[in-house]
């Protein structure tokens, strides 16, 4: 009888939540049918069985989680579904502390971060979490002299008072437990603070020409019968552009590397009920401002509703994330690693400006760069934003 184990549904997944359960004991099930929906790290997603058959046993209740590879269920002729099916508690997955230098280490044989034997038996013996660890190995696998850094890290930094809430559940606080979606950003954000230096540059940049231009493409792509574009749609294609024309911004910090990315893949933040989700929009140097937004728009419908799938939230080499429509006028963003830059952008707010002498009203928006200044130097990431400026700016140059 084949068993259903849990699958690796994202390149960052360690464990997964049954959410539901499409088929009960009994029914029947066709190659392709979908038998579950599963939480991963990023999104609700959907198990299609692999076999033809009955469902004769669910291992796993709805709710629970488990690691990769734990048998949740089980597909056969039908003669094992007669006696009562067992819910047997699920495999234990341990919570996973955010503090490096933690007394837990993962042993060899075990589930873990990809690294090497040495750099196992090096945390073993200073003590290392590999959890907490970035990898600079081949494929992100984590070797020696990352288990020594970490380590040296640790010993110089002094240990906080409480760096995990001791907040209790009581009669006024409840305690919610995290989605793995808010697991991971967790985790993974966590680590982009602790392990990259950023650095931070602000523009404010004059866009009153960018939304007398937006209305005038809009007013085109009516009467053309073709979906409106936002200002976001066009701050995207005004990145990839930039981004373009200053290549030094498109990397990742690789170790003793610098991988300086050939494609631009723009990430899209996109703030979901769970948490925050990053929909990535590959090549969009390639693509047209109508193009951007339809793909935009479609992809962070799908986002909200958990329907993305983990291909679309990978290989991201850039990410925008934009709180203007809250009327947020301006912040900083945490860098999604491994990328080596995000950009923050605020509202677009009246204020006055000194043209040719006169006090005039226009439209002002400021936009933060977070770099990693193990990747972009500061006049790199200065020439970025003076380019994005000129282009948003002078908006007729995004289409040129």
């Amino acid at each position: 009888m084949p068993d259903i184990s849990m699958p690796r549904l994202s390149d960052t997944m360690e464990d997964g939540v049954i959410v539901a359960w499409h088929k009960q004991v009994g029914d029947q099930v066709g190659k392709g049918e979908v038998l579950a929906e599963i939480e991963t790290d990023k999104a609700i997603m959907e198990l299609e069985s692999y076999d033809e058959g009955i469902l004769e046993r669910v291992l796993v209740a709805e709710g629970e989680r488990v690691a990769i590879g734990t048998p949740i269920g089980i597909v056969g002729d039908g003669t094992g579904s007669a006696s009562p099916a067992p819910v047997p508690a699920p495999a234990a997955v341990a919570a996973t502390p955010l503090v490096a230098g933690a007394a837990a280490v993962v042993p060899d044989g075990e589930r873990g971060p990809k690294s090497s034997p040495l750099a196992r038996k090096v945390a073993r013996e200073l003590g290392v979490e590999l959890a907490g660890v970035a990898g600079t190995g081949p494929g992100g696998r984590i070797i020696r002299r990352d288990v020594e850094s970490a380590a040296r890290e640790a010993a110089d930094t002094p240990a906080p008072a409480s760096a995990v809430s001791t907040v209790e559940a009581g009669e006024d606080t409840e305690l919610v437990p995290l989605s793995s979606m808010r697991r991971v950003a967790a985790k993974r954000l966590t680590e982009s603070k602790q392990q990259a230096p950023h650095f931070y540059l602000t523009s404010a940049i004059d866009v009153t020409e960018l939304l007398a231009f937006r209305g005038t493409v809009n007013a085109t792509l009516a009467g053309a019968g073709g979906p409106k574009v936002s200002v976001n749609d066009l701050i995207v294609k005004a990145v990839a552009v930039a981004l373009r024309e200053n290549p030094d911004v498109n990397v990742s910090f690789a170790g003793d590397d610098l991988a300086r990315h050939k494609r631009i893949n723009l990430g899209i933040a996109v703030a979901v009920p769970d948490g925050l989700v990053v929909p990535v929009v590959p090549d969009a140097d390639r693509k047209s401002v109508s193009e951007i937004a339809a793909e935009a728009r479609e992809k962070g419908e799908r986002a909200r509703e958990g329907k993305l799938k983990a291909a679309e939230m990978s290989g991201g080499t850039f990410t925008i994330s934009n709180l203007g429509m809250f009327g947020i006028e301006q912040f900083a963003a945490v860098i999604n690693p491994p990328e080596a830059a995000i950009l923050a952008v605020g509202a677009a707010a009246e204020e006055v400006k000194v043209v040719e002498g006169e006090f005039v009203a226009r439209k002002i928006l400021r936009v933060t760069l977070s770099a990693d200044h193990r990747a972009v130097d500061g006049a790199t990431g200065a020439r970025f934003l003076s380019t994005l400026t000129g282009l948003l700016e002078a908006p007729l140059r995004i289409l040129a």
